[in-house]
């Protein structure tokens, strides 16, 4: 055992992954292009992090959610060397120029195109951090722009089916690792629009949370007997719209029938959270960041 070894804890770069939510193809970029990380090394090569990288790893994540490149946040945290090999996309503009390529691919209906642009953007950046900063704009500029555009709807259905076919495929890949702790995610009955909420599944499974879901319109009811079937840690609802005074009734309801969390997220909770806490159930509000970062003190505190 080297003399590092024997001084301090070394990590893999699973267990590193798991603690900061940065996926492992995405911190071998980080060390690959930019230097930013420069782990030790099995004699078989397996790359071991150190306390004070996962504490780099943190720091870099937080100048990111400022909407900084990966390049600026490395001029920031380190002044290792620079190597040439920089994505397109991320001087000047981290976010826009992404917006940009997957923008013209869904104009085209190019699939191949959006494709090379998400994939680049995962591989460098968390994927909450993708979700809030490039997704989730697209999703609204799709949006706002369909009524007064020949084929707007088209192309928002086009994106919209490709984002639910790339999360539902990585979600099926993540429920395989069976961690810990799940939590039961639904839409709130009424609700049919369920991409927001396997956006928001995806970026927590990054952080060691696993989900069963029931996916859009969801009847309170059956979420009750599916929490208990499956022995979920917590209840996480989502919603768009005005809840009604029945619709509150229900979710009283389940609160006193549930022995767990239940967790109220999207523009349903942001508008009437106060509604939603007099319930009993906890109102997320619609920021994904701040969202994550109670998910999983709530989802601990589970009996």
């Amino acid at each position: 055992m080297s003399a590092i070894d024997a001084a301090e804890a070394l990590y893999p770069i699973r267990t590193v992954s798991s603690l900061t939510g940065v996926h492992p193809v995405t911190l071998r970029a980080w060390e690959r292009r930019y230097g930013l990380i420069r782990p030790h090394r099995t004699p078989k090569g397996h790359r071991l992090y150190t306390q004070a990288d996962i504490d780099l790893i943190r720091e870099v994540i937080g100048l990111l959610g400022t909407g900084i490149s990966i390049a600026q946040a490395k001029q920031r945290v380190g002044n290792a060397p620079r190597i040439a090999t920089e994505p397109r996309a991320a001087e000047g503009g981290a976010w826009e120029g992404y917006q940009r390529r997957m923008a013209r691919a869904v104009e085209a209906f190019d699939e191949t195109g959006l494709e090379a642009a998400y994939a680049e953007a995962l591989s460098l950046y968390p994927v909450d951090l993708v979700t809030e900063h490039l997704v989730n704009p697209l999703l609204r500029l799709l949006g706002e722009r369909w009524e007064g555009r020949p084929g707007g709807i088209a192309e928002e259905h086009f994106f919209a089916t490709y984002l639910r076919n790339k999360v539902g495929a990585r979600l099926h890949h993540l429920a395989g690792q069976r961690p810990r702790r799940r939590v039961l995610a639904a839409c709130l009955p009424g609700e049919h629009h369920e991409l927001g909420l396997l956006l928001f599944c995806l970026a927590a499974a990054n952080h060691g949370i696993g989900f069963v879901i029931l996916g859009a319109d969801t009847p309170l009811a059956e979420v009750a007997h599916a929490q208990r079937r499956a022995g979920c840690a917590a209840i996480l609802l989502s919603g768009s719209g005005d809840p009604g005074l029945a619709l509150l009734a229900d979710l009283r309801a389940l609160v006193e029938a549930s022995r767990v969390p239940v967790l109220v997220g999207g523009r349903t909770a942001a508008a009437h959270g106060a509604a939603i806490e007099a319930t009993g159930a906890a109102s997320l509000g619609s920021d994904v960041a701040g969202a994550l970062r109670r998910l999983p003190a709530l989802v601990a505190s589970a009996a």
